[in-house]
């Protein structure tokens, strides 16, 4: 998989361009994914988090966090602890206020934390989730085995991703909205228009589906299967620890 970094003319590694990116779109962040996505991405996040009612997790990791909504919702699963990481610090800043607000201090805990080495022991967590996240890792199957590593047995991942419909007129339309429209609307609000170039790039450079599924049973992950939604827009990728 070639690696696509948000700024090309600089010789960061992608870790670091992408921590600087979501530093700068921080403040535009949450407004412009309810813009740009006209809130369905509301519907995908809860459906993520739905996948793991059954198992009811105690303790949950939500990796990528950025302002916090996968961790927000997952406090209707009841858990006794969730803890997001997410490696640009302007992000969290404005998680951790969020948080505050919502009185969840006390059960939400956001902390800065690098996905591919995280700051956690072997076994730690009943569940992961990872939202629109994984993409941006530097290293795919390094990220992978280290979710793996901190994932208690028999825990489950669930990660939430862009994927690339394959259907016409969806797939023609998609890619319009993708390459015109998301940068346009991007340089507008965000004043950083590498971030919302970089998307539609990462998107097209991840390997989505079966591709990806692939890489979580490469890992050790096992009851792997993918969920297209909205005609193939985003994909929700479920599988188990079961060793």
């Amino acid at each position: 998989m070639s690696i696509v970094t948000p700024y090309k003319d600089n010789t960061k590694s992608k870790k670091e361009q992408v921590a600087t990116m979501f530093d700068n779109i921080a403040p535009k962040y949450d407004f412009l994914n309810q813009l740009l996505s006209m809130g369905i991405h509301k519907s995908w996040r809860r459906k993520s988090i739905d996948l793991l009612k059954e198992f009811q997790p105690e303790t949950i990791l939500d990796i990528a966090t950025g302002t916090g909504d996968f961790a927000i919702e997952a406090m209707k699963l009841y858990p006794k602890k969730i803890v997001g990481v997410d490696i640009s610090e302007g992000m969290l800043k404005l998680g951790v206020e969020k948080i505050k607000k919502l009185g969840l201090q006390n059960t939400v805990e956001l902390k800065s934390g690098d996905s591919e080495n995280l700051p956690f022991s072997d076994n730690s967590f009943d569940a992961i989730t990872v939202g629109f996240g994984v993409r941006n890792f530097e290293n795919l199957e390094k990220g992978i085995k280290d979710i793996f590593r901190v994932l208690k047995k028999n825990g489950t991942l669930v990660i939430l991703e862009f994927s690339k419909p394959k259907g016409f007129p969806i797939k023609s339309i998609y890619n319009f909205y993708f390459k015109y429209i998301t940068p346009t609307v991007g340089k507008i609000f965000s004043k950083d228009s590498s971030a919302y170039t970089y998307l539609p790039e990462s998107v097209k450079a991840f390997p989505d589906g079966d591709d990806f599924l692939m890489v979580l049973n490469k890992a050790g992950f096992k009851e792997s299967r993918a969920i297209s939604l909205t005609f193939g827009i985003a994909t929700i990728y479920f599988c188990r620890k079961t060793q």
